[in-house]
This record gives C-alpha cells, sequence and structure tokens, in this order.
C-alpha cells in the first residue's frame, strides 16, 4: 500500500513540474548557441541521412538511442535551416528541447 501512495506522490509532483514548464516556455523557448563546426557539421549528416525503413522490436536502450538519433538530426534540421557559420563555429536558435537532449546525452 505504501508503494501505491508513493507513486501517487510522484505523480502530484508530475504536475507540479509540468506547471513549472507551462511557466517557463514562454520565457525560454529558444535559446542561441554556439557549436564548433565538426559537431554542427555531424548533426547536419545525422539530418541528411537516410535511413532504412520500418522499426521493430526494440530495447529501451536501442529506442533511447534512436531518440538521442533523432534530436541530433533535428539539431542537424536546425543548423540547415537557419544557422549562421562563422568561421570554425555556427550559430544556431535552438528549442530548450533540443538542448536539454544534449546536456542529458552529456552526462
Amino acid at each position: 500500500m505504501e508503494r501505491r501512495e508513493q507513486y501517487l506522490r510522484y505523480q502530484q509532483d508530475r504536475a507540479v513540474l509540468a506547471s513549472i514548464g507551462s511557466h517557463l516556455d514562454p520565457q525560454i523557448s529558444q535559446i542561441s548557441v554556439r557549436l564548433p563546426r565538426s559537431v554542427a557539421e555531424s548533426a547536419v549528416a545525422a539530418w541528411d541521412r537516410e535511413e532504412p525503413g520500418g522499426i521493430g522490436e526494440e530495447s529501451r536502450e536501442e529506442y533511447e538511442l534512436r531518440d538521442d538519433a533523432a534530436e541530433l538530426a533535428f539539431i542537424g534540421l536546425a543548423i540547415s535551416s537557419c544557422g549562421v557559420w562563422d568561421g570554425e563555429a555556427v550559430v544556431v536558435d535552438l528549442d530548450v528541447v533540443q538542448i536539454a537532449a544534449a546536456l542529458r546525452a552529456a552526462w
């Protein structure tokens, strides 16, 4: 019984976290960042890459890897469509969700 109550508290915590997110979203939806050319070009290559069709059954680890690869590709799309190259770097506005995915991957 105690375990169920614990998860009810977690559900309430998620609701508060979502409320915080709804207040933050209009304040910081995109942030301008500067990335080195090497990683920026790799992100663009991920966006340009053709993947084979269909996804079969996958483990949680495989799903998370594919999800991270998709986040990288979306960063590549942002760089391709609105990045400004400046020598050995690119300046691009990224959505905070993309920034969070990159920070999560770095941990």
